[in-house]
C-alpha cells in the first residue's frame, strides 16, 4: 500500500503543535500494517523535501528508520535509502557506515538484538538502543497525524 498523494508543500510546512511524546518512541505502538504507512509517508516526505537542507531530509530517513525497524524489509530499505543519500551527498564515512549496517540487519534480525530507537547513521553506534530525538519523533508524529494513526492510546499508557 502507499502513501496517499500529498502536496510537496504539506511536508515543507512546520509541524503542527502536538501533545507532549511519551518517553518511548511513538512507533513502539505501531502495528505492523501502520509501520508500513507510516514508513511510507515519510519516504515520500524524504523525496519530496529537496528542497530542504539535508540535515533536514536525514531526518525523514531517521524516522523511516525508526518506525521501520522491527521489520526486516522496512529496516533494509531503509539502509539502502540512507546508503543511496549518503551516495548523493559524497559522504563516504556516511556511506561505509551504511554498507555496514546493511550487512548487520539480517543478523540483528535472526538474533533479535536491534537496539530499539535507534536512528540507523553513522553517526550513532550501530548497537546502541537510544530514546529517538525530538525532531525524529516529530516526523513520526507528521506521518502519524496525516494518515489519522491514533497515538493517544500509547501515550495513556504511558508507553
Amino acid at each position: 500500500m502507499s502513501a496517499p498523494p500529498l502536496a510537496p508543500a504539506s511536508f515543507l510546512a512546520p509541524p503542527p503543535a502536538a501533545a507532549p511524546i511519551p518517553a518511548a518512541s511513538l512507533a513502539s505502538g505501531l502495528s505492523p500494517a501502520e509501520r508500513r504507512r507510516v514508513f511510507a509517508w515519510l519516504v515520500v516526505a524524504f523525496d519530496e523535501t529537496r528542497a530542504l537542507p539535508a540535515g533536514e531530509r536525514w531526518l525523514t530517513l531517521e524516522a523511516a528508520h525508526v518506525v521501520g525497524q522491527p521489520l526486516i524489509g522496512l529496516h533494509t530499505r531503509s539502509h539502502l535509502l540512507m546508503l543511496c543519500h549518503a551516495l548523493e551527498q559524497a559522504d563516504a564515512r556516511e556511506a561505509a557506515g551504511q554498507l555496514l549496517r546493511l550487512f548487520l540487519v539480517a543478523a540483528g534480525h535472526l538474533l533479535r538484538r536491534l537496539p530499539t530507537g535507534n536512528t540507523g547513521r553513522a553517526t550513532v553506534p550501530a548497537r546502541m538502543p537510544m530514546p529517538p530525538q525530538p525532531a525524529v519523533e516529530a516526523w513520526i508524529a507528521r506521518a502519524c497525524a496525516a494518515l489519522a494513526v491514533n497515538t493517544e492510546p500509547l501515550a495513556q499508557e504511558g508507553r
